[in-house]
């Protein structure tokens, strides 16, 4: 399987002046762990993760006045979709983040996380399981 197969499309940009508190609201709404940020200052694509906020607010900053720019990582690993499951699954493992976003032509088509590949090797590990009991 591939990237392409557990990615979801719908992905969240929000850009760098938004508040945490903004961002919170918004990956709530659509029930997502991640954004992807967009500079237009920079031309730059950045991950704003549910942990950035986590961290941020276990330091005492608010998020009423912190941005997203200022807890934003730029220092992003992309995916293709036509990475396999494995390739993502190693890249997060090594980078020690449980999101990547997807690139297709340059521009971001999907992020794909942890729980996403999970979903789709769970059904194939219990159809393996059957097939050799």
């Amino acid at each position: 399987m591939h990237v392409r197969d557990a990615m979801s499309t719908v992905v969240l940009t929000i850009g760098p002046t938004h508040t945490l508190r903004q961002a919170a609201r918004l990956m709530s709404a659509r029930r997502v762990g991640a954004a992807v940020v967009l500079d237009p200052d920079t031309c730059g694509l950045g991950i704003l993760t549910e942990r950035d906020i986590l961290n941020s607010l276990a330091n005492d900053q608010s998020p009423d006045t912190e941005i997203t720019g200022t807890h934003t990582t730029t220092d992003v690993v992309f995916a293709s979709p036509a990475w396999t499951l494995e390739e993502a699954a190693d890249a997060m493992a090594h980078g020690g983040f449980r999101h990547l976003i997807v690139l297709d032509a340059g521009e971001p088509a999907g992020i794909v996380s942890v729980r996403d590949i999970i979903r789709c090797w769970a059904p194939v590990r219990r159809a393996a399981a059957r097939v050799t009991a």
